[in-house]
Parts: structure tokens; C-alpha cells; sequence
């Protein structure tokens, strides 16, 4: 998952960051509200840890707006506020869960899985698609008795592909969703990145393709 962390306390969301990424996670650090509201309505997140006590804009407001624009992305609120009254205008303001600190590690990464689950399945260990599965666990790439391990960048290109089989995903989009917005790599790095899967499933022998259509964006395909 990728998850934006709107945090002004510099070493707490530095934390939550190296958290989420011992999770397997991928973590974009804000540390005002109005930044993080921009960054919040891009869409490309699957949760956002918002705080409510931020410099700009209130996590409240920064909630408030992102819902009024229609952004359904989970928001766990992460604040050291601990009254009843805070914790209602959260939930009211569209708040997924509130979280007061101090908080567990394992409390904080258990909340995410709740409010990220969707139809009350759990997140999967494996990612099927065509001919190949992808081991999330192990990062391995694999089609019948072959496999390949997949860097941390390409795992994250095939479970986007594989989790918008048939949607054509624009490079911009696959961009910002993987590097992320503070990213200083260019954005032709999402070519090269294509390159490298497509290779990978060649060496697999996989009949699983990822075709793209120019100046539009590239789509996993796989024979019937």
C-alpha cells in the first residue's frame, strides 16, 4: 500500500514512515495541512494518517475538504487529543478511525489493515493474474515451475497493473503512485521500470503482456 502520513511532528511521522516500510508499505510525508490536503486529493493513496494539530490547516478541515470533494481514501486520525468531543467531530467529519497517542506499533498497523480491508477479506499473500503469481511475501515473480525475484519498485508495478487489470493507467499516474510526489527522478523512469517487468516475465516464459497505448498508458494483458 502506499500512504500518506500528515504528521508536523518531524521525528514521529519519520517514524510512522520507517513503520510502514518494515510493513511492506511505501510511505509520502506532509508536514502542514494545506500541503497534505493536495497531496491527499491526488487520489493515488490507499490511506492517509492525518493529525489533527497541524500548521495551515487543521486535520478537521483537511478531512472536512477532502470529503466534500468526494475522495473516499481512508483516513486514520493520529492525534494526542484524547477527549470524547475530539473524537466525535473526527468520526463525524469522516474520520475511518481515531487514534490517540501513545500508541503500539502494533495497534497502529492493525488499525490500517481495518480501515484498508475491503468486503472483509484480508490483504492476500498472493497475486494471480493470467499465468503468473505474484508472492508477495517473498517479492517473487512466478509461472508454473519458474520464478524471478522483483526489486521493490517492480513489485509495486505489477500489484498497480494487476490491481487495475484492463484499466489503462496513464505513465503520470503510475509515477506519482510508486515515486511518489517528492521523488527527484524524472518521470521516464516509469519506462524503464516497464522495460524491467516486461523482461521478467519474458524470462518466466509468461504469456502475460503489458501493452501500452501511446501517449494514453499501459495496461496488463494476458490471452484468454
Amino acid at each position: 500500500m502506499r500512504i500518506l502520513i500528515v504528521e508536523d511532528e518531524r521525528r514521529l511521522a519519520e517514524t510512522l514512515a520507517d513503520i510502514l516500510t518494515q510493513n511492506r508499505d511505501l510511505a509520502d510525508l506532509c508536514y502542514d495541512g494545506r500541503r497534505g490536503l493536495d497531496n491527499a486529493l491526488s487520489g493515488i493513496y490507499d490511506a492517509v494518517i492525518l493529525d489533527v494539530m497541524l500548521p495551515g490547516m487543521d486535520g478537521f478541515e483537511v478531512l472536512r475538504r477532502l470529503r466534500e470533494s468526494g475522495n473516499a481514501t481512508p483516513v486514520l486520525m493520529l492525534t494526542a487529543r484524547s477527549a470524547l468531543g475530539d473524537k466525535i467531530s473526527g468520526l463525524d467529519t469522516g474520520a475511518d478511525y481515531y487514534l490517540t497517542k501513545p500508541f503500539e506499533t502494533a495497534e497502529l498497523l492493525a488499525c490500517l489493515r481495518a480501515i484498508t480491508r475491503r468486503g472483509g477479506e484480508l490483504r492476500p499473500e498472493e497475486l494471480e493474474f493470467g499465468d503468473v503469481t505474484v508472492r508477495l511475501a517473498t517479492s517473487e515473480l512466478v509461472c508454473r515451475r519458474r520464478s524471478v525475484r522483483l526489486g521493490a519498485k517492480e513489485l509495486e508495478l505489477i500489484r498497480l497493473l494487476i490491481a487495475n487489470r484492463g484499466i489503462l493507467l496513464s505513465k503520470e499516474s503510475i509515477y506519482l503512485k510508486i515515486w511518489g510526489y517528492d521523488s527527484e527522478t524524472e518521470d521516464r523512469i516509469v519506462e524503464v521500470y516497464i522495460s524491467f517487468l516486461r523482461k521478467k516475465l519474458e524470462h518466466i516464459g509468461s504469456q502475460v503482456k503489458i501493452s501500452v497505448v501511446r501517449r494514453i498508458g499501459y495496461r496488463l494483458e494476458a490471452p484468454e
